[in-house]
């Protein structure tokens, strides 16, 4: 009989009607520390996530969802100030606490993580361009805090 299920088994995995599927890969433990640590207010957390994001392929067995429309339907580079890759990362915080059930939790952490990296970026200008862009910042922060929740409810991430 056993040699018989063999016999079965192998002409079966020749012919490629078996595939051996085992239990579904389950996200590594800590995933939930992983994406904390990816979605704080400081530049190290920013910085990590930057560079995670450079090398999805490490993080597959994560699960993570790294899609984004940047800041949805406001300009990515709103008077040529460069807030493309923030709300990428908003965008990833909001998406993987929504899947992990726990976005009450973390939105305000989220928003204001989004507000910190924007505050980076305007820091780069001189006194006059800065003012402009730090005001730019506040209005989509304002943005998020106001108008995040519902669209993350209905299944869009706002950034």
């Amino acid at each position: 009989m056993r040699t018989r299920l063999a016999t079965v088994l192998a002409a079966a995995a020749m012919t490629g009607i078996v595939a051996f599927a085992g239990p579904a890969a389950a996200a590594p433990a800590d995933k939930p520390q992983v994406l904390s640590s990816w979605t704080q207010t400081s530049a190290a957390s920013h910085n990590a996530w930057v560079s995670a994001r450079g090398n999805q392929g490490a993080w597959s067995a994560y699960g993570f969802d790294w899609s984004t429309d940047y800041c949805t339907t406001s300009p990515d580079n709103p008077f040529g100030f460069p807030f493309q890759t923030a709300c990428a990362r908003h965008d990833f915080g909001y998406r993987n606490y929504k899947a992990a059930g726990s976005f009450d939790a973390n939105k305000s952490r989220l928003d204001d993580a989004f507000y910190a990296d924007l505050k980076r970026v305007c820091a780069q200008y001189g006194t006059v361009k800065k003012a402009s862009c730090d005001s730019t910042a506040w209005t989509y922060y304002q943005a998020v805090k106001a108008f995040g929740f519902s669209a993350a409810v209905d299944g869009a991430a706002v950034a």
